[in-house]
């Protein structure tokens, strides 16, 4: 292409690396390109709130004003700040690669407290202005503080320096891409499976007019076709609620191939009707895509049911889980079917690492003070994870998967020929063990066993959430499941057995922990 190619971009730090990056690449493709900087409504208004910022696009309209009178040929935007009802005369032609989308927590390294959720101390003073981020940290946390935060990305980390807040929330991505030093801050990355992002989030998009084939043909040459592909169902889910980028609504979908080479799509969602209200939790996957924006967006916009759950554990009415639940008034009850008693152990057997499969296993195993301080540490899960911290230990692996062979697989790929100490129930299932092919470097130790507990009645629940094995096999003893109620399973594990009883019909949970639990609840 002879003629030279003006791209238009904001003028902040992140803004001037995305449009640099989008320079670099058409360069490498033979492209000449000028930059243009244009001030935006949201740059020279930095004091307002964004919720009292009328109608969509306050970082785009003005970009998007040059690109239609043709000042500039190329707008290069952060897709998630990029209005979903498109601009009369304009497209995005072509996408980037995907940065991290998953959202960090940033926290003073004097604020913290690694027995709460989120490593937060109690009454965090927290910066941001997204809806959508406080309405997930205040479902975490709702002892928190949360007060808006404005400007751009450094100018926010150097605000949490001065100390004007105790923590902050931004996106990985803009921390990666502007390779910022915040090694003077504790760092609590948030999974965008468990605090879900804004649609399209770590993406860059870029606009030119329609029509123009030029440099649609241009820009073809540095387009991310399957970013395309996943990040247009996240936005056209979020279209189809017709709100600006300050809706209180997180999506996020990746795409896989299952075991016989067959693409599939999965998306998580959060979503409150309004900033004051805690978000309903969804998963969702589909081997057809075509239309399952609609669906996934007229299930997330259905009000809730009223339904009843019963989760096989103790509960606390006050818990993360309930508290989520009955403020989408559902009601809430459980109690397990099982107790555990502690089987004392003399000595651990020798070994590199110590890999735990359940937080009863962690309890049972530290309650009688081993000393492990030169081994590391494997878990099953989050939840798992979360235990360990609280013995002021953190894993140094934790498999996410719901498959509990495939966190087997992954483990002992991982440790190679090391010896491994597995601490557990005395009727355990040993499916992580089972996935090693050195058989011996897998050393048990039995801390604890599983007794059954009397099941009294039948729970009168629309649905009916089983959290291990176990509790399957206390409950058959005597009962069965009402016909009409939805059954969840915690795990392959656990599916497995609720069929050998004769359920056809199992959810599985996406993930072992509180956010799993309530995304299957939601979405069953």
């Amino acid at each position: 292409m002879a003629k030279k190619i003006i791209i238009g971009s904001r003028g902040s730090e992140l803004a001037l690396w995305q449009a640099n990056f989008i320079t670099k690449e058409l360069e490498k493709v033979g492209v000449k390109v000028e930059l243009k900087i244009i001030k935006t409504r949201g740059d020279k208004q930095q004091e307002e709130r964004f919720s009292e910022m009328q109608g969509q696009g306050f970082f785009t309209k003005e970009i998007e004003d040059a690109l239609l009178k043709k000042e500039i040929d190329l707008a290069v935007h952060s897709y998630k700040d990029l209005p979903t009802t498109p601009v009369e005369g304009l497209t995005v032609g072509a996408v980037s690669y995907r940065e991290d989308p998953s959202e960090i927590l940033l926290i003073q390294k004097d604020c913290t407290d690694d027995k709460r959720k989120l490593h937060l101390k109690e009454k965090a003073l927290v910066g941001t202005s997204a809806a959508r981020r406080k309405v997930q940290l205040h479902a975490f946390r709702p002892d928190i503080n949360i007060q808006d935060l404005r400007g751009n990305i450094p100018t926010r980390i150097q605000k949490l320096r001065d100390k004007k807040y105790d923590a902050i929330v931004v996106a990985s991505a803009a921390i990666e891409r502007l390779e910022l030093d915040i090694s003077d801050f504790h760092i609590e990355k948030l999974t965008p499976q468990e605090f879900v992002p804004a649609p399209a989030q770590g993406v860059l998009a870029l606009q030119i007019r329609e029509g123009d084939k030029t440099m649609q043909a241009v820009i073809d040459k540095i387009n991310h076709a399957e970013v395309e592909e996943i990040v247009s169902i996240e936005r056209r889910i979020f279209s189809l609620f017709r709100g600006g980028c300050n809706l209180p609504l997180g999506i996020y979908a990746e795409k896989h191939n299952d075991e016989n080479d067959r693409p599939y799509f999965k998306a998580w969602a959060a979503f409150a009707p309004d900033e004051k209200s805690y978000p309903r939790y969804f998963h969702f996957h589909t081997y057809e895509p075509e239309k399952w924006a609609e669906k996934v967006a007229d299930k997330i916009k259905a009000e809730p049911i009223g339904s009843s759950v019963f989760i096989t554990r103790n509960i606390r009415e006050d818990d993360f889980f309930s508290r989520v639940l009955k403020a989408s008034n559902y009601k809430v009850s459980g109690r397990a079917f099982i107790e555990f008693k502690a089987v004392p152990f003399s000595r651990i057997p020798i070994a590199d690492w110590v890999f735990f499969s359940s937080k009863h296993a962690v309890k049972y195993f530290f309650e009688q003070k081993p000393e492990i301080a030169n081994l590391k540490i494997g878990a099953i899960g989050k939840s798992t994870a979360a235990a360990i911290r609280t013995y002021g230990r953190r894993a140094d692996f934790i498999g996410y998967s719901t498959d509990t062979r495939l966190t087997g697989k992954q483990f002992a790929s991982l440790v190679k020929s090391s010896p491994v100490v597995f601490p557990q129930a005395k009727d355990s299932m040993r499916t992580v063990q089972q996935q090693f092919v050195n058989k011996s470097q897998a050393r048990d130790l039995i801390v604890y066993e599983t007794l059954h507990k009397p099941v009294e009645d039948t729970p009168d629940a629309d649905i009916m959430l089983f959290t291990s094995p176990s509790n399957v096999e206390a409950f058959f003893e005597k009962k069965k499941i009402i016909p009409e109620q939805k059954v969840i399973a915690m795990g392959d594990a656990t599916s497995h057995t609720l069929k050998q009883f004769g359920v056809k019909s199992v959810y599985l949970v996406p993930s072992f922990d509180e956010i799993g639990l309530l995304q299957a609840i939601f979405s069953v």
